[in-house]
């Protein structure tokens, strides 16, 4: 069978007889994305900013790519992705808020962390004094931030949107040491001073992220961490990394049983 095998593949019938396998090959692909995605549609309200857990390897990948841009142990990394993922008054605060909230049809109670795993650990392995977030949206990221901040006893959080009504999540202790902002991040951003760590989650064009970065240097600290949420749809941050003499990263998510390929974190340092 091999001799014959051989043969067909070397032969012009080659592109046929491997079709039904190709075809295979495509359709499981197929059917269980939409297995997934039928899944979605029936037991997820989310209809932006989506919301899972990673993929059991994807989430030790992420521990191992926080650990080499900390310079920390991966054994460390995987204790903070715990901590968070055990943190009940965390996820109590979250369905409360979301419970309660005006726009709780159009959102899940409870937590889904993903990458916000990785967010969780830079800030605990880091102890920075002042992060900057552009992008409020609900405030699930901007929760995260707050209660690594609040475990580290030090620090705050700065977080810019335009959206009056952004940051619906953010309550309890957790607001102590949030503060909101509402505006355009680049009138905000050249308010502030020795910010230890920025993330960009606003506008996702090259050209407004791009500007975010150039706002934000003459007021980063020497050891400071810029992490993009958009680094899976441009060069923004690489370019801007390299014209500033940084190092650069990108993690990929990888999602458990969802329909979304998944976003990632794109790291300067």
């Amino acid at each position: 069978m091999s001799r014959i095998s051989r043969m067909v593949a070397e032969s012009k019938l080659a592109p046929i007889a491997a079709f039904p396998l190709r075809l295979a090959a495509v359709g499981g692909y197929n059917v269980r994305q939409i297995g997934a995605s039928a899944r979605w549609l029936v037991n997820s309200r989310e209809h932006t900013n989506y919301t899972f857990n990673l993929a059991p390897l994807n989430r030790e990948h992420l521990a191992w790519f926080i650990a080499n841009v900390t310079g920390l142990s991966v054994a460390e990394m995987r204790g903070y992705f715990r901590e968070i993922e055990e943190d009940e008054r965390l996820r109590n605060v979250v369905e409360m808020a979301t419970v309660r909230s005006a726009r709780r049809r159009l959102a899940d109670p409870v937590p889904k962390w993903h990458k916000r795993l990785g967010w969780y650990a830079l800030v605990r392995s880091m102890k920075p004094d002042h992060v900057v977030e552009t992008g409020t949206d609900k405030g699930l990221g901007s929760l995260v931030f707050a209660a690594a901040l609040l475990r580290n006893e030090s620090g705050r959080l700065t977080t810019i949107d335009t959206n009056p009504e952004s940051g619906y999540l953010i309550h309890g202790e957790y607001a102590d040491v949030i503060d909101r902002r509402i505006g355009s991040s680049i009138d905000v951003i050249n308010e502030l001073s020795n910010v230890e760590m920025f993330l960009h989650d606003s506008l996702h064009t090259f050209e407004y992220e791009t500007a975010e970065f150039e706002c934000i240097a003459p007021r980063l600290t020497p050891r400071a961490v810029i992490l993009s949420d958009n680094s899976d749809v441009t060069a923004a941050l690489p370019n801007w990394a390299e014209k500033t003499g940084r190092r650069f990263a990108y993690f990929h998510e990888r999602p458990a049983d969802h329909w979304f390929p998944g976003g990632g974190i794109g790291v300067a340092w």
